[in-house]
């Protein structure tokens, strides 16, 4: 039985290498808040949301499939629960059962495989049942075909057979075994039977009258003769305990197959949970076919960003669809980043199925999202900012593929503004002819600029709106870049009002008179 509630034709699988990048995302985005909101400290979904979400999803209607699956999981939340829940139950039935790798011999995998058979037998049913009371409800095509699937194969006459077989296989009354005589009289081919099946009375059985048949009996001390005699029966058993061994593990494959699939949708249950308790929206995106750049959203908030704060986030409206370039400049602390990181998480969640921290958010599929955000001085002195921004840049350039999204947070502002400008125009362009998408937060006037003079129609330029009196909205707003990001502002606001001596702020003059 096949599972299928990721990938319409596929098992997901955990195992397998992120991309090359993924640490950066994980940084840059602060994804480990994603993570740990869809975990909700349950070390299993950590694991599957870190590889569900980094391993991005390219095909739109790989994208749908699992959207309807999202649907169907958020409108019936109790059920979803209650799958996982019995996934994790036949997880431990094989914990409770006693380590079948201390004894190889066929008796004892026998005995263990008979015994995990029967508990796992057990959930099976209870999973038929699940399915019976939920599966109607349920509309996406991956749970009506893994419902469908189950009430085909765990039919009654399943349960009757596995039963029937259990109890046989248990051999209260003895194996029957057959054997060939080999050279120098020694047995060969050995095949477990079924014994036939005598009717005898009660009277009979208890008194042990059955058919005459040729035996004999070891001594109660012939320690010999009972360890050939079990060598004998194992020999009748390899086969029978290979093959249910087998079906053991059969069970037990498609249970953790079930456990890992239904763990995504439930990562997304904590976490639609998380954002609904804080009053915040979300949608389920639409993904566009790759090809044609298209990004466009209302109410866009950072995910990461809400569920830090305890109050409510600042949402942006977007409209840059058919645009490859997208410039971010405006006010310092104006909301740039965080708009950005709204970007760069929107397009990991739509990618992964997920929904969205929007009211409304349509994008192209990208071939893979890459970041390049500003970071702290290397406390190893390896080397300086610059290099160590193009070295990032260099990595990024070997793994990006056209029909990428690459985000830059005041990348190359380290060194001066005209070299900065430079070095990041240069880039730029090689990705946009490239056909990579890029959006660009930026404090390098020359830069955005340049690319503003330029007239680009594939061009959008945003400013962080700053209000006359200082400020800030933390709203993106279409204007063309300015010279200034407002840095007095900042200044003001941490030294005090202006009025002090050739201009500068009293508590300045003061600090500095001082």
């Amino acid at each position: 039985m096949k599972v299928w509630l990721m990938h319409p034709d596929r098992d997901f699988r955990l195992e397998g290498e992120l991309p090359s990048h993924a640490a950066d995302l994980v940084q840059d985005l602060e994804l480990e808040r994603l993570f740990a909101a869809m975990a909700q400290g349950d070390r299993f979904l950590l694991e599957v949301a870190r590889k569900a979400v980094l391993e991005s999803l390219s095909e739109p209607e790989a994208v749908a499939y699992r959207q309807e699956v999202l649907r169907d999981a958020l409108a019936r939340p109790q059920a979803v629960r209650e799958l996982y829940e019995l996934a994790v139950a036949a997880g431990e039935d094989e914990r409770r059962i006693f380590p079948g790798f201390l004894s190889r011999s066929p008796d004892s995998v026998l005995y263990r495989s008979v015994q995990l058979l029967e508990l796992l037998v057990k959930r099976l049913r209870e999973l038929r049942e699940l399915a019976d009371r939920h599966g109607d409800a349920f509309r996406s095509r991956g749970f009506r075909r893994l419902f469908a699937t189950l009430r085909e194969e765990l039919d009654e006459r399943f349960f009757a057979a596995a039963e029937e077989h259990l109890k046989e296989l248990k051999f209260r009354e003895g194996v029957l075994i057959s054997a060939a005589l080999g050279p120098g009289l020694r047995g060969r081919d050995y095949v477990l039977r079924r014994p036939l099946r005598e009717r005898r009375g009660w009277l009979d059985r208890l008194l042990g009258k059955g058919r005459p048949a040729y035996s004999f009996e070891i001594a109660p001390r012939d320690e010999s003769g009972a360890r050939a005699l079990a060598e004998l029966r194992d020999r009748g058993l390899a086969g029978v305990a290979r093959a249910l061994a087998q079906s053991t593990d059969h069970i037990l494959d498609f249970f953790a197959a079930l456990r890992t699939e239904l763990a995504f949708y439930l990562g997304a249950l904590h976490l639609r949970d998380e954002l609904a308790a804080r009053g915040l929206p979300t949608c389920i995106p639409e993904a566009l076919p790759p090809g044609r750049p298209a990004l466009s959203a209302r109410g866009l908030y950072d995910v990461a960003l809400a569920l830090r704060l305890e109050g409510g986030v600042v949402g942006n409206d977007v409209a840059a669809d058919g645009k490859r370039l997208v410039v971010v400049t405006g006010a310092n602390q104006g909301g740039k980043s965080t708009f950005l990181r709204s970007v760069g998480l929107a397009q990991l969640m739509l990618q992964c199925g997920l929904f969205v921290g929007a009211e409304r958010f349509s994008a192209d599929l990208a071939s893979g999202i890459f970041t390049h955000f500003k970071r702290e001085e290397d406390p190893s002195l390896r080397g300086g900012k610059l290099d160590e921004e193009l070295r990032r840049m260099s990595a990024i350039v070997d793994a990006i593929r056209p029909g990428a999204l690459l985000l830059c947070n005041e990348s190359f502002a380290s060194t001066n503004e005209r070299e900065g400008s430079e070095i990041a125009r240069q880039i730029v362009r090689a990705m946009l002819e490239a056909g990579v998408k890029v959006f660009f937060v930026t404090h390098l006037y020359d830069l955005a600029e340049g690319f503003h003079r330029e007239g680009r129609e594939e061009a959008l330029f945003l400013r962080a709106e700053r209000q006359a009196d200082g400020r800030r909205t933390f709203r993106m707003v279409e204007g063309a870049p300015l010279p200034t990001s407002f840095g007095e502002d900042l200044y003001r606001r941490i030294f005090g009002p202006a009025g002090g001596r050739d201009g500068v702020p009293r508590r300045a003059s003061a600090e500095l008179t001082s």
